[in-house]
């Protein structure tokens, strides 16, 4: 008898075998042996069933290597339910009104920010003509004046000089007319010559000539030749409110070329808005145009104004222009340097769309209003707002299309969801 040795296949039920397919493969090569005894004689028979035997176990070896590495696929996830947190569901949508969005023929709005300042026409600045030093300072900054009211007076050295000069000039025409007198009664009587009659004539044009530029002289400088004296009066040329002073009491006043204005003086009784127009909204602006001015002092006053001047030159820093608004001032409630807020309405109609201002709330720095999407679904949207416009309605600028249901009381819904989600 002799020993064949074999390999005996496994068998493992298909998608339940225990092993993998890299063990199924070791334990294939390893194998597993067992004896087989046949007569020594009959070899073809043993060929015969060793082929048999083999090719048996190379099949059952490769059932069993497709069998592990096959693998069961997943079952397939369900994709996870997310909710949308800008979309919000009422119990009760017949309790919250909803307007449409509309579309109305408006003129354009342009706000922008200004200050008011003293209309330059009439506005004078106060020099004094004469050097000197200050001996008594009557107004001070913010002083209504009159005209003819002495501001200041100067000890002054150039109006004691033009004064010494007029005394001069008064007393040499004195002396010439007299000249002249003697000179004719002489010529009647033929003492003299015409010749010596006509240069007492001449003497006395000259001297006269003379007394003129000073009086002149003196009454320049804001004194009066009749009453001589060196302290220089300064008055008031015009009716109206200090606006700047650059003079105290005490002080020297330089000559005129090198010397600011002493003090300057408007009439108030209408002032100047001036706004800076940036080059992006120019087009929007046009000679005429009415504005509506706000100030911080008056929130409670809207000022009606149109524009009077438009700068045609920008600012290099600020790339803005000046852009001019004149208001009457009677009751002298506008001052100078006030913050103002101009709102400017053009004269061309445009289509905007408009809603509600009752239908928009600012969240975060922003404004929000509540679109019915459903029977009972409302979504929140962001919008950019512009102006008022007339009946309580507001301009919208993007965010909403003409026709859009929208909640009319936003702060109402709103504190309701927020109620709602809050018990939740």
């Amino acid at each position: 008898m002799k020993e064949i040795l074999f390999e005996s296949p496994l068998r493992c039920a298909p998608g339940a075998c225990p092993l993998t397919a890299q063990q199924c493969q070791r334990h294939l090569l390893a194998g597993t042996t067992r004896h087989i005894s046949e007569p020594q004689g009959s070899t073809r028979t043993r060929d015969r069933i060793a082929r048999v035997l083999l090719a048996a176990a190379l099949l059952g070896a490769l059932a069993t290597f497709s069998a592990c590495s096959s693998e069961t696929p997943a079952a397939a996830s369900k994709p996870p339910v997310t909710m949308d947190p800008d979309v919000f569901t009422a119990d009760h949508p017949e309790l919250f009104k909803t307007a449409s969005a509309e579309v109305r023929r408006l003129p354009t709005e342009l706000t922008a920010n200004g200050v008011i300042a003293p209309d330059v026409n009439r506005t004078i600045h106060v020099t004094s003509l004469g050097s000197g030093r200050v001996v008594d300072l009557r107004v001070k900054l913010g002083d209504a004046v009159k005209k003819g009211q002495t501001l200041l007076v100067i000890s002054s050295p150039d109006l004691a000089a033009a004064v010494a000069d007029y005394e001069k000039a008064k007393a040499d025409e004195a002396l010439s007319r007299k000249a002249l007198d003697r000179a004719q009664m002489l010529f009647d009587r033929g003492a003299i010559a015409a010749k010596d009659l006509e240069v007492a004539q001449d003497a006395e044009d000259k001297a006269k000539v003379d007394l003129q530029t000073a009086d002149h002289r003196v009454r320049i400088l804001g004194a009066d030749p009749n009453k001589p004296s060196p302290l220089l009066e300064l008055k008031a040329p015009v009716d109206g409110t200090i606006v700047e002073q650059n003079v105290a009491g005490a002080e020297g006043v330089k000559s005129l070329d090198n010397s600011p204005n002493l003090f300057t003086i408007a009439d108030l009784s209408q002032i100047w808005v001036v706004c800076d127009i940036f080059e992006n909204d120019l087009g929007e602006v046009h000679f005429g145009d009415s504005a509506d001015i706000r100030l911080n002092a008056f929130p409670d006053r809207v000022l009606k104004g149109q524009v009077t001047e438009i700068s045609r030159v920008l600012d290099p820093n600020t790339r803005s222009a000046k852009v001019r608004i004149v208001l009457p001032n009677p009751d002298g409630a506008l001052r100078p340097n006030m913050f103002a807020v101009a709102t400017f309405r053009s004269r061309k109609l445009s289509d905007r769309v408009v809603v509600p201002a009752t239908a928009i709330i600012r969240l975060h720095d922003k404004d929000w209003v509540f679109r019915k999407e459903g029977a009972n679904q409302f979504r929140k949207i962001a919008v950019s707002a512009d102006g008022l416009a007339p009946d309580g309605l507001q301009e919208i600028r993007e965010g909403v299309k003409p026709g859009d249901q929208l909640v009319t009381n936003a702060l109402e819904f709103s504190t309701d969801v927020a109620e709602k989600r809050a018990g939740q």
